[in-house]
């Protein structure tokens, strides 16, 4: 008797995962996705913002390490 529901939650469970990947499928290509151009364009900016950000936070860590060195000289 455990056996027989053992091999229906394998094949349910097999069912789901088949159905699931299937949707998926059809759900991606509804996607209307953005133009190569736009894709590397919007990447350059988040790039270049990213490095503009680590440079101030390394400004304000230097700056704080050398407050911290006077202050408890």
């Amino acid at each position: 008797m455990a056996l027989n529901e053992s091999k229906k939650l394998d094949k349910q469970s097999s069912v789901g995962i088949g159905k699931f990947l299937k949707e998926l499928k059809a759900e991606t290509k509804r996607i209307t996705w953005p133009p190569k151009e736009e894709v590397k364009k919007s990447t350059i900016i988040v790039l270049f913002f990213c490095a503009v950000s680590a440079f101030i936070i390394g400004l304000m860590d230097s700056g704080f390490n050398g407050l911290y060195k006077i202050i408890f000289k």
